[in-house]
């Protein structure tokens, strides 16, 4: 198969889609790969690292979409991305399409099939192309968190950890997930007073255990939340529903509650945000104050730290690329059910229920299209 791989053009998005490792392992498996040039630079691959391995190395985006038969990148396709994909040309990519009518219909009316990481499932209902970068997210999120909270981004002026006859700063973390526990492995790692909110009390007394008792846990309530958020420096939103917008947990009015310079970072803006009052923001300007309370709410938090991010997702999404240029869209998926939870968008459908709902669009079942 002809596997090509676009530069990322999302504002500040440095990660790269293929590394000169995976393309190594996909053209010994008899595949050609073609690489936009200086697509791997932000993580710090060359170009000569991917002709090393036997890649080619085009000028332009344009050259890549016009060839490929398999185009790999790690955010949702931009607006003159999805003008170049072409009918059932394979797309596999992070889509987050809940999070945007717009998006989700112009990949429909492209006619490209469209499969997205973080909806592909193993076999116990995780997300196994979704974890590496939630992972990295909830660890990113207290670094920014405990930036938010600096006087310069106009926060409390709060250090994290505290000092000698300072308190540490109280973290809550709604939402246990992988973002969730990553989020409070740093936090508790800094010696943050942390609060973990989430419906699982069997997850919460896991992740009291884990970190010795000496995290606080709550289960999710409105009164729960209300009372923890009013009361923290730092909120962190990690909920998520796959392939849904995100619920809001934590209301406009909630947040005006809170203390002066408090600061948010929602994690879930991906798919809308959990907090009521997040709105996307990027890398270049990341953070505004909404009712005296610093948010950061950066679409593509990974991206800022792109050759750990990338290295990490590779690992996650490779095995699945080999699949698909082995086998073939239809055998890959039709072989595969947690595969074909993946599938989003094809012959002009829309193919995740969960997606469909969202949206108020028709959904399609995806197996009576790849059949």
């Amino acid at each position: 198969m002809l596997i090509g791989v676009p530069k990322e053009i999302k504002p500040q998005e440095n990660r790269v889609g293929l590394t000169p490792e995976s393309v190594k392992e996909l053209i010994d498996d008899g595949n050609e790969v073609i690489i936009e040039r200086t697509a791997g630079q932000g993580s710090g691959f060359d170009d000569q690292n991917y002709n090393d391995v036997g890649a080619t190395v085009f000028e332009n985006a344009q050259d890549i979409f016009d060839r490929a038969e398999l185009i790999i990148k790690v955010k949702e396709p931009q607006d003159n991305e999805i003008k170049k994909l072409k009918d059932d040309q394979l797309l596999f990519t992070y889509l987050h399409l809940a999070a945007s009518k717009a998006l989700t219909e112009g990949l429909m009316n492209s006619g490209a099939t469209c499969i997205a990481y973080e909806t592909i499932t193993d076999n116990n209902g995780r997300l196994p192309l979704l974890a590496p970068m939630s992972e990295v997210a909830g660890r990113i999120s207290i670094q920014a968190g405990a930036r938010a909270l600096e006087m310069t981004n106009k926060g409390r002026g709060v250090l994290l950890s505290g000092a000698t006859g300072a308190p540490p700063a109280k973290v809550v973390i709604i939402g246990c997930g992988v973002v969730g526990f990553n989020a409070a492995l740093i936090a508790h790692g800094m010696k943050s007073n942390v609060t973990l909110i989430d419906q699982s009390e069997a997850r919460l007394d896991k992740l009291k255990n884990y970190f010795n008792d000496e995290v606080n846990t709550s289960i999710s309530t409105p009164e729960t939340i209300a009372e923890e958020v009013k009361n923290c420096d730092l909120l962190i939103g990690g909920v998520l529903i796959p392939g849904s917008s995100a619920p809001k947990l934590v209301s406009d009015e909630l947040v005006s509650k809170m203390k002066k310079g408090a600061a948010i970072v929602d994690v879930a803006i991906d798919q809308g945000g959990c907090i009521e009052t997040s709105k996307p923001t990027t890398h270049a300007d990341p953070v505004y104050i909404k009712h005296d309370v610093v948010h950061y709410c950066v679409t593509n938090m990974p991206g800022c730290v792109p050759r750990t991010s990338t290295i990490s997702l590779n690992q996650a999404t490779l095995p699945f690329v080999k699949k698909l240029a082995r086998d073939g869209l239809k055998k890959a998926l039709s072989d595969d059910r947690n595969f074909m939870n993946g599938l989003n968008v094809i012959k002009n459908k829309c193919t995740q229920a969960d997606v469909a709902r969202d949206l108020n669009i028709t959904f399609t079942n995806p197996e009576d299209l790849v059949a």
